[in-house]
Order: C-alpha cells, then structure tokens, then sequence
C-alpha cells in the first residue's frame, strides 16, 4: 500500500532542521491479564494522579507492549512544550476556520491550537493552579487532558495502534494516550484523570468565549506553525483525508470508514460509540455500557460533544434551545449531571482499542 509519508518523513517535515530556543487515590488494573478493581490502596508512588476508577481495557497489557511499534522519531524527538505562552484572542494568529481545543477550567477559557499540537503532541500547562496535560495526536484524530501531578508528560516516540505512546518524566512509565492508563514501567495498570477538551474552530470558540486565553506560537522552538505534516482534513488532501493509515490496527470493523469520526466513551467495563453524523442529527445519545448509562449530548453552536452520567429516572430530551432536563431547559455545555469523558477519535483508532464495541450509526 503507497502512503505519501513515513511517519518519520512527517516528523523530519514537522522539526525541519529547527533546534530548540530554551529549554492520589484510585483504581488500577491490577494484574498482566486483568483491569479488576480492588479495594487494597496501592503503595504511594512519585508520578501522575490516578483516576478514582481505572478505563476498560481489551486487551492485558503484554499484548499492548507486544504491539507498540517506533514511530520514526526518537524519544522527545517530538518536543512537548513545557513552558507555555499565552496571547488574548485578539493577539492569537489563527483563522476562523482553524481547529482549536478548548477547555473551561476555574471559570476562565483556554484555547490550544491544533496547528500548534501537530508540532507538539503534549503541553504541560496549569489550569486553576492544577497540573495538566493538554495531548493531541495526529495519526488517531484525538484530543484529550489529563491531570499530571507532580511530573510531566513527553512523547516517547513509539505508538501502538497508531495511538501517542506518552510517557512520564517522573518513572519513564509509558501511557497510550487513549487508553489513559500505563502499560509499562513502575505505574503500570495505573490511570489518569481525564478532563475534556471541546474541538471546535477558531471562530465558533472565540464567539463563546471572547475572553479566552490562546498558547502562543512562541514555544521555544522554530517551527513552521502554518503548515500541518500530515495534510488537511479538505477532501483529498493528506492523511487525514485518505482511508488508509499508516500502521496496522490492533482489530479492524468495516462498520465505517477508517477515519470517520466517532464519540467514545468507556467505563471500567466495555466501551460504546456514536457517529459524530449521528450525533448532529439527533442531538443526544444515550449510550449503554453494562450497567452504565452515559449521555452524549451535542452542542451545535461549537459543533461539540460532551458526555454525562445521568441522573437514574431522569426525563432527558434535546430541544431546539438546548437539553430538556425533568422539564428545564440547559445550554448542552451545562447539564445538571456529573460529567463522564467523551472521546472523538477515528473509527480505526476507537474500533482497534475497543474491538466490537458497541456502535450507533
């Protein structure tokens, strides 16, 4: 099969010949073959906060390991930023129709653009005073926070399942970024707490959020920030474009296409996905994992997806102001439920990690 890059030619467009300008408590899958719970605390260890409840994993993660593969590049030879700068919206160098991934923390909006995270893959931030991770990854389509704690995350160069191989500064412990949960090194079985990021465009953020804040191109690398490596998402044009990817999937579904866009969610017990299609045309989903009931919700006016857990009994419906909640009408972005981490991803990469989830179409 011909591909227009290797992943290594990418990185070598993507870093040119620039060179740098400056430099809890929770559940965890607990044994090689297993994501069980258990109610024995594990040992302090110096590293990421865990989640208060461990994702489901399809596979153990000796497969997992089995299966990462180098991604061309060398460890940190893609360069996360460590040391964010901020501009006002009105300061930031982006077009109405450029991507960006927003996030609403401590009341206050940020904006980190995709053409930037194309470079970057990782920011370590600090929203609210709490150390985050802000994580794109190109090959997979998906963007998604994580709390860090104490350390920060960079990227280690390899992927499994197409998928950012992420790892700790702090144990070199590696996490598959869709995963959420490390699959080697002293944190393995381990996972993080996610936070939701909301890709959107330039123009349909700002128009929310006047007052938001932007990372600034001035990262303490040279990169060219207006050109994407892996093409565009305009039809026939790049990897985006192309139903083909770059590496073998962990399991292949011919339910969709490889790239079309699903919203995933998991629980610690299976995984379920909605078409974004679907997604916009009926507003919410409610989606069953087990004994689990998680509602996605639309919002049109970002084109976004937010997930929730529901109130048992609750009477839910989209309206054409917002979600109907027992009869009170909410903004999509701020329903009276707990929120649960919704995940937009390409089919390949959703369908790979979770073989025979259930989908709705």
């Amino acid at each position: 099969m011909q591909y227009r890059y290797t992943r290594r030619e990418v990185a070598t467009l993507a870093l040119g010949a620039a060179t740098p300008l400056a430099g809890c408590l929770g559940g965890s899958a607990t044994s090689e073959g297993s994501s069980a719970r258990t109610d024995t605390a594990p040992p302090p260890r110096r590293g990421p906060p865990t989640a208060d409840r461990s994702p489901y994993l399809a596979y153990d993660r000796r497969r997992l390991r089995e299966n990462v593969v180098s991604g061309g590049v060398p460890k940190d030879g893609i360069p996360a930023v460590d040391d964010p700068q901020f501009v006002d919206a009105s300061a930031a160098s982006l077009r109405d129709e450029d991507i960006v991934f927003g996030v609403l923390r401590g009341g206050a909006a940020t904006a980190y653009p995709r053409k930037l995270l194309v470079h970057h893959e990782i920011v370590n931030d600090r929203l609210d005073r709490v150390p985050v991770s802000v994580t794109y990854c190109p090959l997979t389509g998906t963007a998604m926070g994580f709390e860090r704690g104490d350390t920060s995350f960079g990227v280690s160069g390899d992927l499994v399942n197409s998928n950012l191989l992420m790892y700790d500064r702090a144990t070199d412990s590696r996490w598959p970024q869709m995963l959420a949960t490390a699959i080697s090194g002293p944190l393995a079985g381990q996972s993080l707490r996610e936070f939701g990021l909301v890709w959107t465009t330039w123009e349909r953020w700002r128009g929310r959020h006047p007052g938001t804040r932007v990372l600034s191109e001035d990262t303490g690398y040279v990169r060219n920030y207006g050109v994407d490596p892996y093409g565009s998402y305009g039809p026939k044009r790049g990897y985006y474009a192309r139903d083909s990817t770059m590496y073998s999937p962990l399991a292949t579904d011919d339910r969709l296409g490889a790239k079309a866009v699903v919203v995933g969610v998991r629980t610690d017990r299976g995984a379920a996905a909605v078409t974004h299609a679907r997604l916009r045309r009926r507003g919410l989903v409610t989606l069953s994992v087990g004994d689990d009931r998680i509602l996605v919700v639309h919002d049109p006016d970002l084109d976004a997806a937010y997930g929730y857990r529901p109130s048992a009994g609750a009477d839910v419906s989209a309206t054409a102001d917002g979600v109907a909640v027992d009869g009170t009408t909410h903004p999509p972005a701020s329903l009276p439920f707990e929120r649960h981490p919704a995940v937009e991803a390409m089919w390949f990469a959703w369908a790979g990690f979770y073989p025979g989830t259930a989908l709705h179409a």
